[in-house]
Protein backbone atom coordinates (compact mmCIF):
# COMPACT_ATOMS: atom_id res chain seq x y z
CA UNK A 1 0.00 0.00 0.00
CA UNK A 2 1.39 3.15 -1.19
CA UNK A 3 1.48 5.60 1.58
CA UNK A 4 -0.78 8.94 1.78
CA UNK A 5 1.67 12.09 0.98
CA UNK A 6 1.62 14.78 3.77
CA UNK A 7 1.41 18.96 2.90
CA UNK A 8 3.68 20.65 4.91
CA UNK A 9 3.70 24.67 5.07
CA UNK A 10 6.76 26.29 6.24
CA UNK A 11 5.95 30.41 6.73
CA UNK A 12 7.02 32.91 9.35
CA UNK A 13 9.07 36.37 9.35
CA UNK A 14 12.81 33.77 9.94
CA UNK A 15 15.25 32.73 7.58
CA UNK A 16 15.60 29.37 6.83
CA UNK A 17 11.99 27.71 4.90
CA UNK A 18 13.44 27.76 1.55
CA UNK A 19 16.74 26.10 2.71
CA UNK A 20 14.51 23.67 5.12
CA UNK A 21 12.59 22.60 1.97
CA UNK A 22 15.83 22.23 -0.76
CA UNK A 23 17.45 19.92 2.89
CA UNK A 24 14.04 18.05 2.19
CA UNK A 25 14.23 17.41 -0.95
CA UNK A 26 18.54 16.29 -0.84
CA UNK A 27 17.15 13.63 1.94
CA UNK A 28 14.10 12.48 -0.60
CA UNK A 29 16.51 12.57 -3.35
CA UNK A 30 19.06 10.37 -0.95
CA UNK A 31 15.98 8.04 -0.46
CA UNK A 32 15.68 7.10 -4.29
CA UNK A 33 12.60 9.80 -4.68
CA UNK A 34 11.71 12.25 -7.32
CA UNK A 35 11.71 15.56 -6.54
CA UNK A 36 10.18 18.75 -8.25
CA UNK A 37 10.81 21.82 -6.95
CA UNK A 38 8.60 25.29 -8.52
CA UNK A 39 9.75 28.62 -7.45
CA UNK A 40 7.04 31.36 -7.86
CA UNK A 41 8.09 35.27 -7.55
CA UNK A 42 11.80 34.41 -7.55
CA UNK A 43 13.91 35.06 -10.58
CA UNK A 44 17.28 35.97 -9.12
CA UNK A 45 19.97 33.26 -9.38
CA UNK A 46 20.60 31.75 -6.42
CA UNK A 47 23.70 29.74 -5.53
CA UNK A 48 22.01 26.45 -4.56
CA UNK A 49 20.71 26.26 -7.87
CA UNK A 50 23.96 25.65 -9.34
CA UNK A 51 23.75 22.58 -7.75
CA UNK A 52 19.93 21.46 -7.85
CA UNK A 53 19.56 21.84 -11.32
CA UNK A 54 22.50 19.32 -11.81
CA UNK A 55 20.92 16.81 -9.52
CA UNK A 56 19.51 13.56 -11.20
CA UNK A 57 15.55 12.81 -9.89
CA UNK A 58 15.16 16.86 -9.39
CA UNK A 59 13.33 18.89 -11.84
CA UNK A 60 13.34 22.99 -10.87
CA UNK A 61 11.14 25.32 -12.43
CA UNK A 62 10.75 29.12 -11.59
CA UNK A 63 7.94 31.20 -11.94
CA UNK A 64 9.29 34.80 -11.17
CA UNK A 65 11.33 37.71 -13.07
CA UNK A 66 14.78 38.82 -11.96
CA UNK A 67 13.48 41.49 -10.06
CA UNK A 68 11.53 40.99 -6.28
CA UNK A 69 8.07 42.61 -6.33
CA UNK A 70 8.50 45.69 -3.90
CA UNK A 71 4.93 47.14 -4.16
CA UNK A 72 2.25 45.69 -6.68
CA UNK A 73 2.81 42.94 -8.87
CA UNK A 74 3.09 43.65 -12.59
CA UNK A 75 1.04 41.86 -14.80
CA UNK A 76 4.06 39.72 -15.91
CA UNK A 77 4.08 38.64 -12.19
CA UNK A 78 0.50 37.43 -12.50
CA UNK A 79 1.20 35.84 -15.68
CA UNK A 80 4.17 34.00 -14.66
CA UNK A 81 2.68 32.99 -11.16
CA UNK A 82 -0.71 31.68 -12.38
CA UNK A 83 1.51 29.67 -15.70
CA UNK A 84 3.51 28.32 -12.56
CA UNK A 85 0.11 26.97 -10.60
CA UNK A 86 -1.62 25.88 -13.70
CA UNK A 87 1.93 23.17 -14.68
CA UNK A 88 2.18 22.38 -11.09
CA UNK A 89 -1.44 21.38 -10.73
CA UNK A 90 -0.74 18.84 -13.71
CA UNK A 91 2.46 17.76 -12.46
CA UNK A 92 0.63 17.16 -8.74
CA UNK A 93 -2.55 15.39 -10.37
CA UNK A 94 0.03 12.80 -12.53
CA UNK A 95 1.72 11.52 -9.19
CA UNK A 96 5.48 10.87 -11.37
CA UNK A 97 6.95 13.70 -8.40
CA UNK A 98 7.14 11.93 -4.80
CA UNK A 99 7.71 15.10 -3.26
CA UNK A 100 6.62 18.57 -4.94
CA UNK A 101 8.08 21.80 -3.44
CA UNK A 102 5.76 25.02 -3.84
CA UNK A 103 8.58 27.40 -2.78
CA UNK A 104 7.28 30.77 -1.89
CA UNK A 105 3.58 30.07 -2.81
CA UNK A 106 2.50 31.95 0.38
CA UNK A 107 3.94 35.25 -1.04
CA UNK A 108 2.57 34.40 -4.19
CA UNK A 109 -0.98 34.61 -2.24
CA UNK A 110 0.08 37.79 -0.39
CA UNK A 111 0.64 39.52 -3.78
CA UNK A 112 -2.67 37.89 -5.12
CA UNK A 113 -1.05 36.26 -8.17
CA UNK A 114 -3.72 33.43 -7.68
CA UNK A 115 -5.92 32.80 -5.09
CA UNK A 116 -6.06 30.47 -2.12
CA UNK A 117 -8.74 28.33 -3.62
CA UNK A 118 -6.55 27.74 -6.84
CA UNK A 119 -3.74 26.72 -4.47
CA UNK A 120 -5.63 24.57 -2.48
CA UNK A 121 -7.00 23.04 -5.58
CA UNK A 122 -3.78 22.45 -7.35
CA UNK A 123 -3.16 20.81 -3.83
CA UNK A 124 -6.29 18.63 -3.23
CA UNK A 125 -5.82 17.48 -7.23
CA UNK A 126 -2.78 15.72 -6.05
CA UNK A 127 -2.34 11.81 -6.41
CA UNK A 128 -2.23 10.39 -3.21
CA UNK A 129 1.16 9.32 -2.42
CA UNK A 130 2.37 13.29 -3.54
CA UNK A 131 4.34 14.99 -0.48
CA UNK A 132 3.62 18.91 -0.93
CA UNK A 133 5.93 21.25 0.55
CA UNK A 134 4.65 25.20 0.52
CA UNK A 135 6.97 28.04 1.67
CA UNK A 136 6.75 31.30 2.33
CA UNK A 137 5.83 33.81 4.86
CA UNK A 138 2.58 35.32 5.34
CA UNK A 139 1.10 32.11 5.18
CA UNK A 140 -3.02 32.34 5.59
CA UNK A 141 -5.10 31.07 8.08
CA UNK A 142 -6.85 28.63 5.37
CA UNK A 143 -3.53 27.12 4.08
CA UNK A 144 -2.36 26.83 7.54
CA UNK A 145 -5.35 25.10 8.43
CA UNK A 146 -5.65 22.53 4.69
CA UNK A 147 -1.39 21.52 6.01
CA UNK A 148 -0.55 18.53 8.13
CA UNK A 149 2.66 20.38 9.71
CA UNK A 150 3.43 23.75 9.68
CA UNK A 151 6.51 25.12 11.43
CA UNK A 152 7.10 28.69 12.00
CA UNK A 153 10.64 30.15 11.49
CA UNK A 154 10.13 33.33 13.52
CA UNK A 155 13.30 35.70 13.57
CA UNK A 156 14.70 36.54 17.37
CA UNK A 157 18.09 38.33 15.75
CA UNK A 158 19.69 38.55 12.02
CA UNK A 159 22.84 40.27 11.25
CA UNK A 160 21.34 42.46 8.66
CA UNK A 161 19.84 44.81 10.70
CA UNK A 162 23.29 45.78 10.98
CA UNK A 163 23.74 46.32 7.39
CA UNK A 164 25.42 42.87 6.39
CA UNK A 165 24.24 42.62 3.02
CA UNK A 166 23.01 39.15 1.68
CA UNK A 167 26.76 36.83 1.54
CA UNK A 168 26.83 34.29 -1.95
CA UNK A 169 26.42 31.13 -0.39
CA UNK A 170 24.28 31.80 2.22
CA UNK A 171 21.47 33.98 1.99
CA UNK A 172 21.96 33.76 -1.85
Amino acid sequence: MTERGMVQLYTGNGKGKTTAAIGLAVRALGAGKKVFIAQFVKGMRYSELNLLEKLDGLELRRYGRDCFIVKSPEQADIDLARQGLTEVSAILKKGAHDLVILDEASIALFYNLFTLDELLAAINGRAPQVEVVVTGRYAPQGLIDAADLVTEMREEKHYYTKGVQARDGIEK
